[in-house]
């Protein structure tokens, strides 16, 4: 075999390799933002135990679950908290028509597709993917959300791994 043969050959198999562990690799574990106000999970879904999809209200039939329109949070904070700093500060929001651009804290690749509706109604609970929100003050993506993990849960739950399942 010729050394520019053997060359290319070595050339593609370390750029499959090199993708293939990019790919696996890839992750936004732990990622932690800065939002405009503060929001403790804690305090909602844990201390005062507000369900996931009260606020999270379209996850049933999205696929993408939504930070909750404003009006959601005003639900409590109308008459919760008012004189807390922050609750002003919402309120104000609120009360002038602004929404609130959060930082987006899960991520997954562009090329991927996740449903949350297709995961709600097989019977997974928001913290497997979400981790226990309910004792953090501060979210942050608990799992690496990667290909990896995704197919290693698909497996352990006897998903399709076919490629056509979350890419298209």
């Amino acid at each position: 075999m010729s050394r520019k043969v053997l060359g290319l050959i070595y050339t593609v198999a370390i750029l499959v390799v090199g993708y293939f562990t990019f790919m696996w690799s890839w992750s936004n574990q732990g990622y932690m933002p800065e939002q405009p106000i503060p929001f403790s999970h804690k305090i909602h879904a844990g201390d005062n135990h507000i369900p996931c999809m009260y606020c999270h209200s379209s996850v049933e039939r999205s696929r993408h679950a939504t930070v909750p329109a404003m009006n959601v949070c005003m639900n409590c904070h109308s008459v919760v908290a008012i004189d807390k700093p922050n609750i002003i500060k919402l309120t104000e929001l609120y009360n002038s028509g602004k929404g609130i651009q959060w930082n987006r804290v899960h991520s997954i690749p562009d090329h991927a597709i996740f449903s949350h509706q297709w995961h709600i109604r097989k019977g997974f609970d928001c913290s497997e993917c979400h981790g226990p929100v309910e004792t953090m003050d501060k979210v942050y993506q608990y799992r690496k959300l990667n290909m990896g993990d995704c197919v290693t849960c698909h497996r352990q739950n006897e998903a399709s791994i076919d490629c056509n399942t979350c890419h298209q």
